[in-house]
């Protein structure tokens, strides 16, 4: 299973790098969001890749009982998501806005100088 992971983290890095080279934007913003994915695949393979007890805490107990997951990676992956997402959306945004001005999507032709 953690070969699995670890050769899946490793297909959609070498993906979102290969789009994030490529000239167009929207291909540039498709790789950005798989390269946030197989951070979050990454934070969530370090937390280890285990099946155990979820990490409730039963009434009366002070801790979760020994044996559950940890839930520190989860709730690191979960803000990972949300940060992403909100990148992600003003990343296409901004692309739009940028692509419309400049009439092209083409990364080479944009020039950025305003007029």
């Amino acid at each position: 299973m953690t070969l699995f992971v670890a050769l899946a983290i490793g297909v959609v890095y070498g993906v979102s790098i290969l789009l994030l080279l490529r000239g167009s934007l929207w291909q540039l913003l498709v790789g950005l969001g798989l390269l946030s994915h197989g951070a979050h695949l990454l934070l969530f393979a370090g937390g280890g890749l285990v099946a155990s007890a979820p990490p409730l805490v039963a009434e009366g107990a002070t801790q979760p009982a020994a044996g559950s997951a940890d839930p520190l990676p989860q709730a690191l992956v979960l803000t990972a998501i949300v940060i992403a997402f909100a990148v992600l959306a003003f990343a296409l945004v901004l692309g739009d806005r940028a692509a419309a001005k400049a009439r092209t999507d083409d990364l080479d032709a944009y020039s950025g100088e305003p007029g």
